[in-house]
């Protein structure tokens, strides 16, 4: 006999089946946390965000400050230093060319050339012409003028350039670049702090008969010569400027000297030589672009560092070019000149560390050598600067 409890609705039968089944023991598949999961969730956050502190930065990238002004003033330039000082330097270099000789003429001449002599004293050395400089190889040359070597330091020591010439005659002289010392100072403390040295070589030293070429000849071969030796000349005292100088247009001469003529290696033939000498007078880029900047009136300029973007447009004229130990230099300028301020990295960087993106802003505003200043602080998050100036980088562009 049944019951109504013992009436199971079908759908339930399944469910009671696995329940009596299953009695007495534990289920199969128990459901567990996803740690696993959890793990690699919390360390992809961490690491992103170690990443974002490991690439953090704080940069500022500025344009400096232009001016573009006309120019038409008067300067004096010191060799001594000064304000402005100057330097004189030079480059020489020599053309030949074989054409067909003529014959033959009887020469005696003497070699010549440039040499700069040094003095680590610390006092100027006064030299009176005629005053000995020997080679190594006791091939002994003189200064026909009187030269003042202005002081120094065995780390920087003073200098002055002149022009020597061999004690005799003969091709024997014609050596290269070499050093020098001074004969006179043998035995005297001198012997050492005054020397000289020569970059380039001695020419023009001959002795006996040498080839000629006819006269029309030779004025066509040196003017060609000439026109060769011009654009190589300009190229090579633009790698003489010492760094942080500048050359401005008009502010070099250029002399010509034609050499005794040689047998060519090609029988028959004769090398004609002609030799260029280049001068040009040279100044620190800041310290001409300070003292141009304060000759224009109503610039407003304060003394702020600057420097000359471009001599291009500018043009130096002056009655006479300065001789080997003239003391100053007087010319003028004319023309447009654009000068850039200069950036000190180390005083913004200063300026800024520990501010916050606004008070730098504010901060930045101030300095007259800054154009535009684009600030960015990573993370995102960030705003404000690191309390380490070095720890700022600080990114200068070029100037439009």
């Amino acid at each position: 006999m049944h019951t109504f409890d013992d009436i199971i609705p079908p759908s339930r039968r399944k469910e009671t089946e696995s329940i009596s089944n299953n009695h007495g023991k534990e289920p199969r598949h128990r459901s567990r946390f996803p740690y696993l999961t959890l793990i690699i969730v919390v360390m992809i956050i961490a690491a992103s965000i170690g990443a974002l502190f490991y690439f953090s930065s704080a940069k500022i990238e500025i344009t400096p400050n232009t001016i573009s002004a006309a120019v038409q003033n008067s300067f004096t330039a010191n060799k001594s230093g000064g304000n402005l000082p100057f330097e004189i330097i030079t480059a020489q270099k020599t053309a030949t060319q074989g054409v067909a000789g003529s014959g033959t003429k009887t020469v005696n001449s003497s070699a010549s050339g440039t040499i700069t002599i040094y003095n680590t004293q610390t006092k100027a050395q006064k030299l009176i012409a005629n005053t000995r400089f020997a080679t190594a190889a006791g091939l002994v040359f003189r200064i026909h003028s009187a030269v003042t070597v202005p002081s120094g330091t065995s780390a920087k020591p003073g200098s002055v350039t002149a022009k020597v010439f061999a004690d005799q005659v003969g091709s024997s002289y014609n050596v290269g670049p070499t050093s020098f010392t001074v004969p006179g100072f043998a035995g005297t403390p001198q012997a050492s702090q005054v020397y000289a040295r020569s970059s380039t070589a001695m020419t023009g030293g001959s002795s006996g008969s040498v080839p000629v070429v006819d006269s029309a000849t030779e004025e066509k071969t040196k003017n060609a010569l000439i026109a060769a030796l011009g654009p190589d000349l300009a190229s090579s005292i633009q790698t003489q400027v010492p760094p942080g100088y500048i050359l401005l247009p008009g502010a070099a001469t250029t002399t010509y000297e034609e050499l005794a003529p040689t047998p060519s290696e090609t029988t028959g033939q004769v090398d004609v030589k002609e030799q260029g000498t280049i001068t040009a007078v040279v100044f620190p880029n800041a310290a001409l672009a300070s003292g141009i900047a304060s000759s224009i009136a109503g610039l407003g300029y304060h003394d702020e560092p600057l420097s000359i973007a471009s001599t291009n447009d500018l043009l130096l004229k002056a009655a006479s070019m300065p001789g080997l130990d003239a003391s100053s230099f007087s010319f003028t300028l004319s023309g447009t000149v654009q000068l850039i301020y200069t950036v000190d990295s180390a005083r913004i960087a200063a300026a800024v560390a520990g501010e916050t993106r606004s008070a730098a802003e504010v901060a930045l505003t101030n300095y007259p050598e800054i154009k535009r200043a684009i600030i960015t602080l990573r993370p995102f998050w960030r705003q404000a600067f690191p309390q380490d100036p070095s720890s700022i980088s600080i990114v200068v562009t070029a100037a439009h």
